[in-house]
């Protein structure tokens, strides 16, 4: 399809992660000219708190944007609009000035499961679930709140049961996207994908998702404390004065009301139509597609969920830590900056951990890494789990432990795509592949022995996320359909999988299934905090 680039406009795309935010200047067509970073940091408490300062994220915001639009790239005035794109289930509860009362409680965040598991339970049990209880959240929103308490409602229901006097000052809980475009347009409203793990809404008819009443009653939250719902194509209004100043921008430029991660990314990775994949490999990693029914899988936490594009569902399966393991494995390990070693890693660190893994062969000498540094969501819905070395022995070197982190990441990952392609009922070959992981092609030719699937390599991977948020702006100001994208994506490499290492692969997999299975009670027994 050929479009009218000569009418080049531009979005300001915010994409915030949990370790930061980035924000870029891309075209209405998805060309990403350029970008700013922000490191934002997540403050770790005990008993599974994981949170940040929702101002450091506005900061981190306006920083980015003021940097990028000094650059000149563009004329400002070819800037349109401004779209967010934002992590799920990071909760934050603002006054009716729209000021935080409070840190935000992220998706790491877990102090809320003991208020989760008393509302959710009944008889008969079914994995912790009253059956009656499930059926009913299931058949109306797909699926219902995790029992490892990292949801919104999760999130809530800690805040008015450990913190009434914060909860009691609450005129709003919204998703950071939610709260970014507050800080935008000083408006108060949320997408119907960003509030998904509320729990609340009632998403049978795809075109008309709402809050449920019953639900709501039954989770004891306010429903005057939830935001206002609208699609994520709506023009949210314009960017405040304030804001425009700052910045650098028109007041004429609109704030659309964008998507959370896994929904934008889903359109920057260019897998838009019925069962096309994607995984993303970032701080954590989900394997999704766009699916064309309404189904749930009770046992591995997979469903259909609102998509960004109006009048579709999405399925996922969104595992907690995946790149955050390399994070992990140079900060920690490499790096710990302690009396052992105080100096910081070079600024090529991951490319030197590329060239290291790579003399290694496949399979790491048998060597096993499972990724389970803060538990897991999918498939399995057990925050007890940790992370491990398997098979170490005397002739392990740090460049086998880097690689079997990489294959360690590669194998979680198989092991939740397993499930989704149960779900849809077919083989999902290509695979897009996007995120910070996706700049190593090392990882990716990992991706695809271990898959046993082709992956192709998305170009500027790490800005896909961006890129999905303009795509919405896009969308919304009306230059494109979401039906363009496909043909709007490009790729930068397409790996196939090597015969010659089917064999080691598969039978690592099973192995590290199999310390999944075998050790799984003796973490519950180690790491269960009391209810």
């Amino acid at each position: 399809m050929q479009f009218a680039r000569d009418q080049q406009k531009y979005v300001l795309a915010i994409d915030h992660g949990t370790s930061g935010v980035k924000s870029a200047i891309v075209s209405v067509y998805g060309e990403v000219l350029d970008s700013e970073y922000e490191y934002t940091p997540v403050h770790f408490l005990p008993d599974g708190g994981a949170e940040q300062d929702p101002s450091d994220w506005w900061d981190a915001l306006v920083k980015t944007s003021k940097r990028l639009v000094r650059k000149e790239i563009v004329d400002t005035s070819d800037i349109v609009a401004v779209a967010v794109s934002s992590t799920m289930s990071s909760t934050v509860a603002v006054d009716s000035r729209g000021e935080p009362l409070m840190n935000s409680l992220t998706w790491m965040d877990s102090r809320g499961a003991p208020y989760v598991k008393k509302l959710v339970k009944g008889f008969p049990s079914v994995l912790g679930y009253g059956l009656p209880k499930v059926i009913r959240w299931i058949r109306k929103t797909g699926g219902g709140p995790t029992l490892s308490g990292k949801d919104d409602i999760a999130h809530i229901l800690y805040v008015k049961n450990e913190l009434p006097e914060i909860y009691e000052k609450t005129y709003m809980f919204l998703e950071s996207k939610d709260y970014l475009n507050l800080r935008l347009t000083g408006k108060f409203a949320a997408s119907y994908d960003s509030t998904i793990l509320f729990w609340l809404t009632d998403t049978r008819n795809i075109n008309s998702i709402h809050y449920d009443d019953d639900l709501i009653k039954a989770s004891g939250i306010d429903k005057n404390k939830l935001p206002p719902l609208r699609p994520s194509i709506s023009i949210l209004g314009n960017i405040s004065r304030e804001v425009a100043s700052v910045i650098g921008l028109s007041q004429e430029v609109k704030v659309v009301m964008g998507a959370a991660d896994h929904e934008a990314a889903l359109l920057g990775s260019g897998a838009v139509r019925d069962f096309e994949g994607h995984i993303y490999i970032g701080t954590s990693s989900w394997v999704e597609c766009i699916v064309p029914f309404k189904k749930t899988d009770v046992l591995h936490s997979i469903a259909s969920l609102p998509a960004a594009i109006p009048g579709k569902y999405q399925c996922i399966n969104e595992q907690d830590i995946a790149g955050g393991a390399l994070t992990f494995l140079v900060n920690n390990i490499l790096y710990p900056k302690d009396v052992i070693r105080d100096d910081t890693p070079p600024g090529d660190v991951y490319r030197k951990l590329d060239e290291a893994a790579s003399i290694v062969p496949p399979g790491s000498n048998g060597l096993i890494f499972t990724p389970w540094l803060n538990g897991e969501r999918t498939p399995v819905d057990d925050s007890t789990l940790r992370a491990g070395l398997y098979n170490v022995s005397m002739t392990t070197s740090m460049r086998h432990i880097i690689r079997a982190f990489m294959e360690g990441v590669a194998y979680n990952t198989r092991w939740s795509h397993g499930y989704v392609e149960r779900f849809i009922s077919r083989r999902m070959d290509p695979i897009n592949i996007i995120g910070g992981g996706a700049k190593s092609d090392l990882w990716c030719q990992i991706f695809a022995d271990v898959l046993n699937r082709e992956i192709r390599q998305v170009k500027d991977p790490v800005k896909a996320n961006a890129r999905g948020a303009a795509f919405i702006a896009s969308v919304g100001l009306g230059f494109i359909k979401f039906e363009d994208i496909p043909d709007l994506i490009q790729y930068s490499g397409t790996f196939r999988p090597k015969p010659e290492n089917r064999e080691i692969y598969d039978r690592l997999f099973k192995e590290f299934i199999n310390i999944y299975k075998n050790n799984r009670a003796m973490y519950k027994r180690m790491n269960s905090r009391r209810a």
